[in-house]
Formats: structure tokens, C-alpha cells, sequence
């Protein structure tokens, strides 16, 4: 059922993201008075086709991996003296600019859509209260201790766990301050924090920024009784069944499955005893944890799960907008996350995010599938996210994408003629050995992390 979910969530999320990129400049296209041969989604031999009265080819293609949308163009092939003013090289360089720059634009309107849906349909959130601290962390350092609430990062005030940790990934890499706004468990006063970073989790491959502060989420108790195994994992390799309870660790007793996470994490490849009971027999059993990641990213994995707790009502708060305050709220949304991804993509040219962060198409197929199969909400949220990172990628100034063709029309605009068709080839075959270059590493990370 999964690999059906990622299949359909995948078509579908390309097919809209793609259809509505492309859409945008067919209709900006279409009002500057230019004729438009051919509206493709997806590449390869054509698996449906209709005309309109317009005289455009509309495709559905075999190959689901894009789109396009392709003009009447002197550059591209003759062009009957008739029709020489549909031309898009024959229109004003602000048009052209209007006709390119709507495909991103789309994309990015796409986004306020669904994020204003997501704003009004609400959703469920854990408070940002803090668990446990670590000894010797950046957050004992700064004075952060258990029970406190996180009310803002930085002074943008979250309301829940998942923005405290967008907010911190903004900061990947950096040195300066993290300050943290805090509301100190049994108080009513509001306190500030500031913690020292320093070139924080540069270059790290898997980064953990909660994790790495020392700051561990509060959350439900739930006892070490096995109810999920991994055929392949080594604690049914072990013996270990559904129904077993782990009573000790090392020899460390166990009242929490937190307990075992931590222990299991630090110690891959390693030999390990628990000490176990069934049918309400104790008895003692070792296992050698297998391991996954590499480098500092490397973890012990156990291959075993347990049934998740229950939160109690004052954990959880509801979070929706009315339909106007939605509309601010779903641009607040965009602006971030498109800066979110402006600025990862500056630190891995600098170095200071890792390139392995960087994903292709089959970790979009699987974060696709899974957020399909969880509902409707988290697959609009994988959407505007997704459309964000279309919108941004496409105005990077690269001949061959949106952005570089903005840039040729820029420098026409200010040279009053365009540049020569040599450079501008140059240009091209310089984007697409960046855009292929690009491609082929995000495959591999892809398949690296398999």
C-alpha cells in the first residue's frame, strides 16, 4: 500500500506543481499577444493530445519528470510573415521578462493557496515545552531547563515543535547568538536566553539542531513493550518477539523507550545485552546492533518499535485562522520558507550546509507517498513546500532555467540590444552542465541514503 501511495503522491504532486508552473507562462504568454504551440506536461512521446481553437497542442506525456510550454520563435524555425508579431523574440523585452518570470511566480502563488487552506483548516500542535536538558550543552550553558516553554527563536514566536526547529535550521552553520524566549516552568514571567553558537553544525550530514543544543522535547512516557520488528532488523534476527518487554539495557534499568533510543543510537556495530521478559519469564538475551549513516551521522539500529504514548490535553494546542487571517498568515508562510531556501542553498556554495542535504526524485517520491498516506493536510504542506523549492530553484540566474533567461533579458534591458547568440550559448551549455551536475548529485545522495 505504501508504494502505491508514493506512485500516486508523486504523480500527482509533479503533475500539479508542473501543470501549474507551466500554466503561468501559457497565460502571461497569451496576453502579451504571443502564440503558444505547445502546452507539455511531462517529456516523451505523447499519451494524449487535443487541440483548442487557438490552434495549441495540449500534451500529456509519457515521462512525468517536467514540462513546457513552447512558443511561436524565429530562433526556433521559420515563421510565416503573417504571424511574425505572435512571435515571442519580436516582443518587448518587458513582456518577455512578464512571459518568463510567470512560471515561479505560479509556483509561489500555488504555495499562498495552500498554505491559506492549511491556515483555516488548522492543525493539532505539540507545545514547545522542553523535556530534559543535556549536561554540559549549549542550552544548560545558556541557563534552559526542563519545563520551560519555547515561546520564540530569535523573536519569531512559534507556537509549536515544528517551528522551533525551522527556525533553527536557519540558522545551520553560523556563529553568533541563538536567542530563545522562554516561559519558565511555574512562572508567568517571560525570560530570554541567548546561546553561543560557533560555525554551528557546519558542513554536518545529517544534521540534529535540537539535538545539538542539548534540548530534548518533552513528551509521553511509553513503556519498552515491542510492538513493531523490522524482518531484516537484528532484534528479530535475535529472537526477540511482538509482546516482549525489555526490563534492563546493559544493565540498566528500563521504565522509558526513550531509554533504549539513546542507548542504541550511540553504540552502532556494537554488542549489546538486554535483559528481557515474556509471558511474564525473565530472561537474558545479547544482539549485535547493525548500523546506518556514515561519518558522524553513523547510529546504532535496533530494528525494533513501540506502540506510541498518549499526550495529554494541555501538551497539544489547536492552531487555525479565520479566512483573512489566513491570507497573512499563508504569506508569512511563503516569504520564510522561500528565504529558508534561498539561504540553504547560499550555504552549501559556502560550505557551511552540507551537499548531501540535497535531494532528488526518489527522496521527493517517498516524502510524497508518506505524506499522502498521513492525509490530506501534510500532502498540501509537502506541496507548498515543494512548489516553494520549484519557484526559487527556477529564478537562480542559470541559462536554462527561468532565472538565467531573466538575466539575459535584464542585460538587454540595460545595453538597449541583446547579447550576442554566442555568448549566450556558451551561457547555455554552462547551465545545463550546472543543472546536470546538480541532478546527478542529488541521485546519488538519493541513493546513498537507500
Amino acid at each position: 500500500m505504501s508504494a502505491l501511495y508514493m506512485i500516486v503522491g508523486t504523480l500527482v504532486a509533479l503533475g500539479v506543481l508542473v501543470t501549474f508552473h507551466e500554466f503561468g507562462h501559457f497565460w502571461v504568454a497569451r496576453r502579451c499577444g504571443v502564440k503558444v504551440l505547445r502546452f507539455s506536461v511531462g517529456f516523451g512521446a505523447p499519451l494524449l493530445r487535443w487541440h483548442d481553437r487557438h490552434g495549441t497542442e495540449f500534451v500529456i506525456a509519457a515521462i512525468p519528470l517536467g514540462g513546457y510550454v513552447k512558443m511561436l520563435d524565429e530562433r526556433e524555425g521559420d515563421v510565416p510573415p503573417a504571424l511574425l508579431e505572435q512571435a515571442f523574440n519580436r516582443k518587448s523585452v518587458k513582456q518577455r521578462f512578464a512571459v518568463v518570470a510567470a512560471g515561479p511566480i505560479a509556483n509561489f502563488l500555488l504555495a499562498l493557496l495552500f498554505f491559506w487552506i492549511l491556515a483555516m483548516l488548522g492543525s493539532q500542535q505539540v507545545r514547545p515545552i522542553v523535556g530534559s536538558i543535556a549536561p554540559g550543552s549549549l542550552a544548560e550553558q545558556a541557563g534552559v531547563v526542563a519545563g520551560a516553554e519555547v515561546l520564540a527563536v530569535d523573536g519569531r514566536a512559534v507556537t509549536g515543535w515544528s517551528e522551533v526547529n525551522l527556525q533553527l535550521i536557519r540558522r545551520l552553520g553560523e556563529t553568533g547568538s541563538l536567542r530563545l524566549r522562554l516561559l519558565e516552568p511555574g512562572s508567568t514571567v517571560e525570560s530570554e536566553r541567548s546561546l553561543v553558537l560557533s560555525r554551528w553544525l557546519k558542513g554536518a550530514e545529517d544534521p540534529d539542531p535540537l539535538g545539538s543544543l542539548g534540548i530534548r522535547p518533552w513528551r509521553p512516557q511509553i513503556e519498552p513493550v515491542l510492538a513493531h520488528l523490522d524482518p531484516e532488523g537484528p532484534a528479530q534476527a535475535a529472537g526477540l518477539q511482538l509482546g516482549d518487554r525489555l526490563l534492563s539495557l546493559e544493565g540498566r534499568s528500563l521504565d522509558d523507550w526513550q531509554q533504549v533510543v539513546d542507548v542504541v543510537r550511540e553504540r552502532p556495530g556494537q554488542r549489546v545485552g538486554f535483559r528481557v521478559e515474556r509471558d511474564g519469564q525473565p530472561f537474558e538475551l545479547s544482539l549485535t546492533l547493525a548500523a546506518r549513516g556514515e561519518g558522524e551521522a553513523r547510529t546504532g539500529y535496533l530494528g525494533a518499535g513501540v506502540e506510541g504514548g498518549e499526550w495529554p490535553a494541555e501538551m497539544l494546542r489547536e492552531v487555525s485562522y479565520g479566512p483573512l487571517a489566513a491570507v497573512g498568515e499563508s504569506v508569512k508562510r511563503t516569504w520564510s520558507m522561500s528565504l529558508m531556501t534561498l539561504d540553504s542553498i547560499g550555504k552549501m556554495l559556502f560550505g557551511e550546509l552540507s551537499v548531501k542535504n540535497l535531494s532528488g526524485p526518489i527522496t521527493i517520491a517517498k516524502v510524497a507517498g508518506a505524506s499522502a498516506q498521513s492525509g490530506v493536510g501534510d500532502f498540501l504542506n509537502f506541496l507548498a513546500y515543494l512548489s516553494i523549492s520549484l519557484g526559487v530553484l527556477n529564478l537562480l540566474p542559470i541559462p536554462v532555467l527561468d532565472g538565467g533567461h531573466l538575466l539575459f533579458y535584464l542585460v538587454e534591458w540595460v545595453r538597449g540590444r541583446p547579447l550576442s547568440e554566442r555568448v549566450q550559448a556558451i551561457g547555455v551549455q554552462i547551465g545545463i552542465s550546472l543543472v546536470v551536475g546538480l541532478m546527478l548529485l542529488a541521485l546519488f545522495n538519493d541513493i546513498s541514503r537507500l
